[in-house]
């Protein structure tokens, strides 16, 4: 009878619009429901006729999809309870099979090789012979084989260099160029003279830092320029001692109030959220990194009630995270096991990961304080920016509907990381620890120029449904070093005709 009312209820109450699958960002590719699993010819199930009727406009999409909880109802059962791709499989060929000869065979002989499987193998989940669901071979396989198959799936996208998702923290771009040039090792060097003096001018090291920080002294470069160290190199030893302990003290004090009546819910949505940080990277999925978060998160949480934890603040420990682990880490650091590192290395890197975040956040507390205003404010100011920077995106919105809250908040809330690589984020970071406000305002004018680039494609889509889902999910993959300067001089060029020019170019 329980049953049966949740159906009635969301038949009667599917008003909201959207797709029965939530769409993620450039790190969080999508699952098409209608590829996990194969129908036989004469039973293929129709969904509604999608491709052949798009809907035009917000509210044509929101009728389409007046049943999007219903649709195909027992397909979603069948998928968690049949397997999925053994009738496209060639006969006699377990799914468990592939997998084997997948590791036995990296390079890929003609007869065995993924990349020979039908297309549509690469999207699909399987039960493997013991019945457990596992992700198709090429997701399987992601971290193991030497080329990426994720990469393999988009035939349309031009031929480039692969880069790991953290690019072991280098200074790679996407052209392929090597990591270290003369040009390269002189700003290094000049990086190296500023840090080593007494008191380190950080007017300069802002000035040196916007166009990118070399990863050999980024770690104590964005420890000073978030305010966490001092200038003054004798005083930063015992700074950094007490704000450790002092961290610490938070966690014995604090700690285990998480399962407290008052606290129990901000811990169990931060215990929920904690896996969902950047699930394609191996690094965040190790236990002794997934508790890391959670009390970094929790301690934050509870010593600022105004806002209290908000999903999208786990995102922003993971840059800190995974810079301040870098500086003890010399191969991949998204496999490197962090439980191999002694146990003071691990807390040293936990509490100043707390304080770095703690800092970035006292910037933008009003983003994710009760009804977000801080969010809501940016959205509407980057309306207002791209209708005069570019009114042909802006009236191509409004004549489909689009609102830019649908697309934009999550670009405010998660400061553009679940659109962009990390290895971009790390990089687009370091011009905000440089900019003067980077985090709060400069963002704003990033943003504008992240649509922008993108003009060709958002104009060239006529319809609500294909705007929205290319807004969700931009192709930046491949973006590196090369891609992001760009952003930020685009950007940086905004910033100065508009920032204090309030009526340029107003309609």
């Amino acid at each position: 009878m329980a049953t049966e009312n949740r159906v009635h209820f969301w038949r009667r109450n599917a008003k909201v619009p959207g797709s029965v699958q939530p769409v993620y960002g450039a790190q969080h590719p999508p699952l098409d429901p209608r590829l996990r699993r194969s129908y036989p010819k004469d039973t293929k199930p129709k969904f509604n006729n999608l491709k052949s009727k798009k809907a035009s406009s917000f509210h044509e999409f929101a009728r389409s999809t007046n049943d999007a909880w219903d649709i195909d109802e027992e397909e979603d059962e069948d998928f968690l309870g049949t397997p999925a791709l053994t009738s496209s499989l060639p006969s006699g060929l377990p799914s468990s099979s592939i997998q084997n000869q997948q590791l036995q065979n990296p390079a890929g002989d003609s007869d065995t090789s993924v990349s020979h499987l039908p297309q549509d193998l690469h999207h699909v989940w399987a039960e493997d012979v013991n019945g457990r669901v596992v992700r198709s071979t090429s997701e399987v396989h992601l971290n193991t084989s030497p080329v990426r198959s994720t990469l393999q799936k988009q035939p349309s996208l031009p031929v480039r260099p692969i880069i790991p998702l953290v690019a072991r923290m280098s200074d790679q771009n996407a052209s392929g160029a090597p990591p270290m040039t003369v040009r390269e090792k002189n700003r290094l060097d000049k990086f190296k003279q500023l840090l080593a003096s007494p008191n380190t001018d950080l007017e300069e090291l802002r000035k040196h830092s916007w166009s990118g920080i070399p990863r050999e002294v980024r770690p104590i470069t964005w420890r000073l320029l978030s305010g966490y160290l001092p200038a003054n190199e004798e005083r930063r030893e015992l700074v950094l001692k007490r704000k450790r302990e002092e961290y610490f003290g938070f966690i014995e004090q604090y700690y285990h109030s998480r399962t407290d009546e008052h606290y129990k819910d901000t811990y169990r949505q931060i215990h929920i959220d904690i896996p969902r940080t950047n699930p394609l990277i191996p690094l965040f999925q190790q236990p002794v990194v997934q508790e890391v978060f959670e009390r970094i998160l929790f301690i934050w949480a509870i010593r600022h009630p105004a806002s209290g934890y908000v999903q999208g603040i786990n995102d922003l420990v993971t840059p800190f995270f995974v810079v301040f682990l870098s500086e003890f880490v010399t191969e991949d650091v998204e496999n490197f096991e962090v439980a191999a590192l002694p146990l003071d290395t691990q807390r040293n890197i936990e509490a100043d990961s707390f304080w770095c975040m703690s800092k970035l956040l006292d910037g933008i507390q009003d983003n994710y304080t009760f009804a977000q205003p801080g969010i809501q404010n940016k959205v509407k100011a980057l309306e207002e920016l791209v209708s005069r920077i570019d009114e042909d995106i802006h009236n191509h919105f409004k004549r489909y509907e689009v609102e830019y809250l649908q697309f934009a908040f999550r670009w405010m809330n998660n400061l553009l990381m679940r659109e962009l690589p990390l290895r971009c984020t790390i990089r687009l970071w370091d011009t905000y620890q440089a900019e003067a406000e980077g985090f709060s305002h400069f963002h704003l004018y990033v943003c504008s120029a992240f649509l922008i680039e993108w003009r060709k494609e958002i104009l060239s889509m006529v319809d609500f449904q294909g705007l929205l889902m290319l807004l969700q999910n931009l192709p930046t993959i491949h973006w590196g070093n090369e891609e992001v300067g760009l952003l930020l001089a685009e950007a940086y060029r905004l910033k100065y005709m508009f920032a204090d020019a309030p009526s340029h170019y107003k309609r």
